[in-house]
C-alpha cells in the first residue's frame, strides 16, 4: 500500500530575482530541469546510482534475450511499455540538436551534464540495438499485448519480442532515423568523449547505407507497429534526414552532395509543411539545410539548397500566420493539428522557429513571407508565446507539464507513474488487476511524473484531466525532446553568441553545490498529546544563487500520526522572509488550503517555502480530532 497520499504536490517558484526581467513571466530554468528529469523515469534496463527519479526501479532485463542480442535499456515512449525505436531515435536526434545549439545555456544553469547523460542513454542502446552492419532492432514487446496490460514496467508479464529489420526486411525510415540520432549524438560528445563520438558515428555511417541501399517501409517489416507509429510520410525524408545530420557531424562531402543530388527527387525542396515530427522530418531538413546555407557551406549546391530555405521559410510563415497556408491555432493562441497528443506538434514547431531566428539572427537576415520580410524576433516570440502556453498561460491556466505551477495534470495516462510506487509497495500488480485497482482510480497519481509533457488540450482549448483520456493526458519523450533546447535559449538569453559558427558543445562540469543551508530541524507538533498525533518533518531539497544571496527552497511535510481524522488545523509558522505554497493564511496562523478540509489517519500533506535563511520554525498551533 502507499505509504502517503501527497495532496499538494508543490513545484517551486523562484523569485523574480533568480529570472531575466525579459523573461520574468515564467521560471524557464526550473521547466527545463523538470523537463530532463522526466527522461528519468522513462529509463528501461539497469537504473543508474545516481538515478533521482527514485519511485522507478529496474525492468526490462531480460530484453533481447530470446533473440540472443542484449536489448537491455533504452526508453519507453509514453505511457506504455513498450520501446519503439522510431520515436526514441527522433527523441535523442531532437535533444542531441537541443545540446548543440543550446549547450552553453544549459551549462549555465548546471544541467547540461543530465541533458547529456539523457542523450547517451538513447544512443547506448542504439548501439546494442545494432549489433551487426545490417541489422537493426526497433521494437522490444508490442502494442496490443502491452495495451491489454496495465503493469508498472518492473512487473511486466507483456510478450518482449524484439523486431529487427535487415535486407530483406528492409526500414528505410528507421534506419535513418537512428543514424541521425547517433550523428547528431556524436557532435553532443566530440569534446568529452571522443572515443564514444567516434564509435557512434561507425553506426551511423552503416545505418545511413542500410538505410539507402536497401529501401522500405519499417512498418511492412515490423508490422506489429502499424497501429502505433506507422510511417505515412515514407522514408525519403529520414534519408534527407541522415544525410544532413552526417554531414554536419564530417563534413563529408558524399553527404553534401546526396543533400544537393537528391533534394528536388526526394521532396526536400518540394514539400512546404506545416508540421514536424517523429514521422515528418522535411521541415527539419530543411531547417538544417538552410544553416548549411548561411554558413556558406553549400559550395555548388547553392540552387538546390536555397530551394530548401524557401521551403523552411514558408514552414516558419506559416507558425506565424504570415504564409498563404497557416497552421491552426485554438482560441487560446496553441498550434493544433490533431487531439491526439497535440503537444508533440507545438514542441517540435517551437524548436524550429527559435534556432531558426537565431540563424538569421546571427546571419543578419529577415524571414521573407507572402506579407513581406519579417523581423527575427517574431519567431523567437512565437516559440515563447507556445512554451508559455504550455506552463499555463492559456484559458485553462492549466500548466500541461507535470510538476511545474499548482495547477497541472494529476491523473496522466502513465502506468509508472499511476500505480504505486515498486519501491514502496513491491506486491506484483497483475495485468488486468492494473486496470481495475489503479487505472480506474479517480485520485491523483501515487507518483509524481515530474516534468511531463501531456497531449495537451483540444481545438478549443478545453481539456479533461482523467487517466482514460489518453489523447489528452499521456505524455511523451518526443514532446519533452525538443523543449530542452528552448528552454534553455529562453533561460539562458542569447549572450551574443554567432549560431552559425561551428558548434563547441561544452564539457560537462561537475555541478558546484552551494553553501549547504543549516540543517532543518524536526520541530515537535505542539505541547501534550499533539506530539503523538502529528509530525512535521522539513527538509531543503533545492538552493541556487541570485544576485549574491543563496536562495533555499524547503519542504515541509505534515503527517496525521493518530488514528482519527484532523480537522480545524492550525500552524504557525515564523521566522518565514519568503513566498509559502501550500497553506491557506489566516490571521497569523496557517490553515488547510481551499481543497483540502480534513487529513485522514496516516495520511499526509505537503507544503514548500523559499527564502535565503535557515529553516522556518514550524509548530501546530490547534486542531481537532474526530
Amino acid at each position: 500500500m502507499e505509504k502517503f497520499v501527497r495532496l499538494i504536490s508543490m513545484a517551486p517558484l523562484l523569485l523574480l530575482l533568480c529570472i531575466p526581467s525579459a523573461l520574468a513571466g515564467h521560471d524557464y530554468g526550473q521547466a527545463l530541469s523538470k523537463s530532463i528529469l522526466f527522461f528519468e523515469a522513462q529509463r528501461s534496463g539497469y537504473l543508474p546510482h545516481n538515478q533521482r527519479v527514485t519511485w522507478r526501479a529496474n525492468s526490462g532485463l531480460q530484453d533481447g534475450k530470446a533473440s540472443g542480442v542484449d536489448l537491455v535499456g533504452g526508453y519507453y515512449d509514453a505511457g506504455d511499455n513498450v520501446k519503439f525505436g522510431l520515436p526514441m531515435a527522433f527523441t535523442v536526434t531532437m535533444m542531441s540538436w537541443s545540446i548543440i545549439e543550446y549547450g552553453k545555456q544549459m551549462a549555465a544553469s548546471g544541467e547540461l551534464s543530465y541533458a547529456m547523460d539523457a542523450v547517451k542513454w538513447g544512443s547506448d542502446y542504439f548501439i546494442k540495438a545494432h549489433p551487426e552492419p545490417n541489422v537493426l532492432y526497433g521494437e522490444v514487446g508490442d502494442g496490443n499485448t502491452d495495451h491489454y496490460c496495465w503493469q508498472r514496467p518492473e512487473d511486466m508479464t507483456t510478450d518482449r519480442h524484439a523486431y529487427k529489420i535487415d535486407p530483406s526486411n528492409p526500414g528505410s525510415d528507421l534506419a535513418g532515423e537512428t543514424a541521425a540520432a547517433m550523428a547528431a549524438a556524436s557532435i553532443v560528445f566530440r569534446r568529452s568523449n571522443p572515443a564514444y563520438a567516434s564509435e557512434l558515428l561507425r553506426h551511423a555511417h552503416q545505418l545511413f547505407d542500410l538505410a539507402d541501399k536497401y529501401r522500405g517501409k519499417y512498418d511492412s517489416s515490423i508490422t506489429v507497429v502499424q497501429k502505433y507509429y506507422r510511417s505515412i510520410s515514407g522514408y525519403n525524408d529520414e534519408l534527407l534526414w541522415a544525410a544532413a545530420w552526417l554531414y554536419h557531424a564530417t563534413n563529408n562531402q558524399y553527404y553534401l552532395s546526396y543533400l544537393g543530388n537528391n533534394g528536388d527527387s526526394m521532396g526536400g525542396t518540394g514539400w512546404s509543411m506545416t508540421e514536424f515530427g517523429w514521422d515528418v522530418k522535411y521541415a527539419g531538413v530543411q531547417t538544417l539545410v538552410s544553416k548549411f546555407l548561411m554558413q556558406g557551406k553549400a559550395g555548388r549546391y547553392a540552387p538546390v539548397f536555397e530551394r530548401f530555405q524557401q521551403k523552411a521559410e514558408n514552414f516558419m510563415c506559416s507558425c506565424i500566420g504570415k504564409s498563404t497556408r497557416n497552421v491552426q491555432k485554438t482560441p487560446g493562441g496553441l498550434i493544433f493539428r490533431q487531439r491526439w497528443n497535440n503537444m508533440q506538434f507545438v514542441t517540435s514547431a517551437s524548436f524550429l522557429t527559435t534556432v531558426y531566428s537565431d540563424y538569421l539572427s546571427s546571419s543578419g537576415k529577415h524571414l521573407k513571407c507572402a506579407s513581406g520580410y519579417v523581423p527575427q524576433s517574431e519567431l523567437l516570440n512565437f516559440a515563447k508565446s507556445q512554451v508559455d502556453y504550455i506552463l499555463g498561460d492559456n484559458p485553462r491556466a492549466t500548466s500541461y507539464m507535470v510538476g511545474y505551477g499548482n495547477n497541472y495534470p494529476r491523473q496522466v495516462h502513465h502506468r509508472g507513474s499511476s500505480i504505486v510506487s515498486y519501491k514502496v509497495n513491491p506486491s506484483f500488480v497483475s495485468c488486468r488487476g492494473g486496470y481495475a485497482t489503479w487505472f480506474s482510480r479517480k485520485g491523483s497519481d501515487p507518483n509524481l511524473l515530474a516534468g511531463a509533457v501531456v497531449g495537451g488540450p483540444d481545438a478549443y482549448d478545453n481539456f479533461a484531466d482523467e487517466r482514460d483520456n489518453y489523447e489528452q493526458t499521456e505524455p511523451a519523450t518526443y514532446n519533452n525532446a525538443p523543449l530542452l533546447g528552448i528552454l534553455a535559449r529562453l533561460s539562458g538569453g542569447h549572450g551574443g553568441y554567432n549560431q552559425l559558427l561551428p558548434e563547441v558543445v561544452p564539457a560537462p562540469k561537475p555541478v558546484t553545490q552551494p553553501t549547504p543551508a543549516p540543517k532543518p530541524k524536526v520541530t515537535p507538533a505542539a505541547p501534550g498529546s499533539s506530539s503523538v498525533a502529528i509530525a512535521i518533518d522539513q527538509k531543503m531539497t533545492n538552493s541556487w544563487n541570485a544576485e549574491r544571496k543563496t536562495y533555499y527552497r524547503y519542504s515541509v511535510i505534515v503527517t496525521n500520526k493518530s488514528e482519527k481524522t484532523i480537522k480545524d488545523f492550525k500552524l504557525s509558522i515564523t521566522k518565514l522572509y519568503g513566498p509559502l505554497w501550500g497553506l491557506n493564511k489566516n490571521g497569523d496562523s496557517y490553515c488547510f488550503p481551499s481543497w483540502i478540509t480534513s487529513l485522514s489517519a496516516g495520511k499526509s500533506l505537503e507544503f514548500v517555502y523559499i527564502h535565503s535563511s535557515t529553516p522556518a520554525e514550524v509548530s501546530v498551533s490547534s486542531y481537532s480530532l474526530v
